[in-house]
C-alpha cells in the first residue's frame, strides 16, 4: 500500500515559499544570531556604532555642556483652552547639558564593550542615546535664543503635520520594495498627487474631488513605473529617477503657463474639513496631534494601522513577502509574480497620492512649481531607516518631520545657530540615518531584479 501525501492548500504553499525565501537568504554569524534572538540588533554594524556615538558624544560635549546655557529653559505642555493644565517643564541649560553629556560617553563606552564583544547596541540604549542627544540640542539652541521658551505641544504637533506626506510616501514605496520593485518615484507621485488635486478640486468647487485626482494622479504616474519596470523590464532606479524629472518638469509648465496665470478657475481649491474630537482634542500635547487633525490626518492612522495588518496578518500580505524575498519559489506555488508587482505598484502609488494632496488641500490650498522640495527622497530614506516595516516606516518619518519642524521654530525664536545649518537639519539627519544608523538593514532579497518566468 503506498501511501500518498495530501498536496499543501494555499495557506501551507505561501508558508513554506516564506520558509524557502528564508532559507535563501546568506547565513548569520553566531553573534547575530543571538542578538538577533535577543532582540538586541539594531541595524548598525558595531564596528561603526561606537564611532559614530563618539562622534556625537564629542558634539556633545562641545555644544551641550562646555558651551551649555547659563539660564534656565522652559517647555511649555499646555496651551489656553486644554481639558486640564500640567505644569510647565523648566530645566537648568548648565545641568542638563553635562547630564547629557554623561549618559552620551556612558552608552558610547557601551557600544565599545559590545563591539569588542563582536556583540551589537541594544535597541533599548540606542532609544536612549537619540532621546538624550535630541533632548540636549534642544536645550542648548532653546537656551541659546532670545527667548529660552518653546511650546512643547506646538513643536510636536507640527511635527506630526509635516510628517503625514512622509508617512503616505514611504507607505506608498514600501508596497511597491516589498514585492520587489524599486520605487525611486515617490518624488513624482506626491507631486502629481498634489497638482492633480489643486487642479480637479478648483475646477469642481470639491476638495473631495481632489483627494481622489490625487490618489487617481498619483496612481497613474505609477503605472508607467510599473508598466516599464515590469512589463519591459527597463532599470527600475532609473525609470524611478526619469519619472520624477518629467514630472517636475511637467507640472512646472502647466503652472507656468495655466495655473500662474488663471490661479482662480485652476489653482484655488477649497480645503479638506478639520475634525476635533469633543473633549479628547483638548487633553494636553496628545490632544492636538491625535485627536484635532484633517481628514487626510486621520487617514494616515488607518492606512499605517490597515497596511501592517494586510502586510502580516494576510495572505495578500505573505505572498507580497515570499514575491519579494523569492519570486521564484513563490511562483512553483501557483503565486502570479508579476500580477501581484503590478497591483502593488499601483496601490502604493495611490497611497503616496494621498500624502501629495495634503500639500494643495490641507497645507497651503495651493499648488506651487516642485512644492514637494524633495519629499519623496525623505520618505525613501524613512522607508530604509525603518527597515521596511510600516511603524517603523512611520517613527523615521516622525523624526524627519519633527528635524523639519524644529528648523522653523528655531529660526522664529532667533537662535545662533546659522540659518543655512537648521535648513540643512533635516537632510543631515536623512544622511546619518541611512549611511550610519542602518548601515546593515537587508531589504528584501529580490527587490531590483525583474522577473521572469521560466
Amino acid at each position: 500500500m503506498s501511501s500518498q501525501h495530501p498536496e499543501p492548500g494555499p495557506g501551507q504553499a505561501l508558508r513554506a515559499a516564506g520558509s524557502t525565501a528564508t532559507e535563501a537568504l546568506p547565513p548569520r554569524t553566531g553573534a547575530e544570531r543571538s542578538t538577533a534572538a535577543a532582540g538586541e540588533v539594531v541595524g548598525v554594524t558595531s564596528r561603526r556604532t561606537p564611532v559614530l556615538l563618539a562622534v556625537l558624544t564629542l558634539v556633545g560635549l562641545v555644544l551641550f555642556g562646555l558651551n551649555a546655557p547659563d539660564r534656565t529653559v522652559g517647555f511649555r505642555v499646555s496651551e489656553a483652552g486644554d481639558l486640564f493644565r500640567v505644569p510647565d517643564l523648566e530645566v537648568g541649560g548648565v545641568v542638563w547639558g553635562w547630564l547629557t553629556v554623561v549618559v552620551l560617553a556612558a552608552l558610547t563606552a557601551l557600544a565599545v564593550l559590545r563591539a569588542r564583544a563582536g556583540r551589537q547596541l541594544p535597541r533599548w540604549a540606542a532609544l536612549v542615546f537619540g532621546l538624550f542627544f535630541v533632548s540636549g540640542f534642544l536645550v542648548w539652541v532653546v537656551g541659546s535664543s532670545r527667548t529660552p521658551d518653546v511650546s512643547l505641544s506646538g513643536l510636536l504637533a507640527g511635527s506630526v503635520a509635516l510628517a503625514i506626506p512622509l508617512i503616505f510616501g514611504s507607505l506608498g514605496g514600501l508596497l511597491c520594495e516589498r514585492s520587489g520593485v524599486i520605487n525611486i518615484a515617490i518624488e513624482g507621485q506626491l507631486l502629481f498627487g498634489a497638482f492633480s488635486a489643486a487642479v480637479a478640486g478648483s475646477l469642481s468647487g470639491s476638495a473631495w474631488v481632489g483627494l481622489l485626482a490625487a490618489v487617481l494622479g498619483a496612481g497613474l504616474v505609477s503605472l508607467v513605473l510599473a508598466v516599464f519596470s515590469i512589463t519591459y523590464r527597463v532599470n527600475q532606479v532609473i525609470v524611478g529617477v526619469v519619472l520624477n524629472v518629467l514630472v517636475s518638469g511637467l507640472t512646472g509648465f502647466l503652472f507656468a503657463t495655466v495655473l500662474e496665470s488663471n490661479a482662480s478657475v485652476f489653482n484655488s481649491p477649497p480645503r479638506l474639513p478639520r475634525f476635533a474630537v469633543p473633549v479628547l482634542s483638548e487633553i494636553p500635547l496628545v490632544g492636538p496631534i491625535v485627536f484635532d487633525q484633517s481628514v487626510i490626518g486621520y487617514l494616515m492612522y488607518v492606512v499605517v494601522a490597515l497596511v501592517w495588518f494586510a502586510l502580516y496578518r494576510t495572505r495578500w500580505g505573505l505572498r507580497t513577502r515570499a514575491v519579494g524575498e523569492h519570486p521564484k519559489a513563490a511562483d512553483t506555488l501557483g503565486v502570479r509574480v508579476n500580477a501581484l508587482r503590478f497591483r502593488n505598484v499601483l496601490l502604493g502609488g495611490m497611497i503616496a497620492g494621498l500624502g501629495g494632496a495634503f500639500y494643495t488641500l490641507v497645507s497651503v490650498s495651493a499648488f506651487t512649481r516642485d512644492m514637494t522640495s524633495g519629499a519623496g527622497y525623505i520618505a525613501l530614506a524613512a522607508l530604509i531607516f525603518g527597515r521596511w516595516n510600516p511603524i517603523g516606516a512611520l517613527l523615521a518619518s516622525l523624526l524627519f518631520g519633527f528635524a523639519s519642524n524644529l528648523q522653523s521654530i528655531l529660526s522664529f525664536l532667533g537662535t545662533p545657530v546659522p540659518s543655512q545649518f537648521l535648513a540643512m537639519l533635516p537632510y543631515v539627519i536623512t544622511i546619518l540615518a541611512v549611511a550610519g544608523l542602518v548601515g546593515v538593514s537587508r531589504g528584501p532579497a529580490a527587490i531590483g531584479t525583474p522577473y521572469t518566468k521560466e
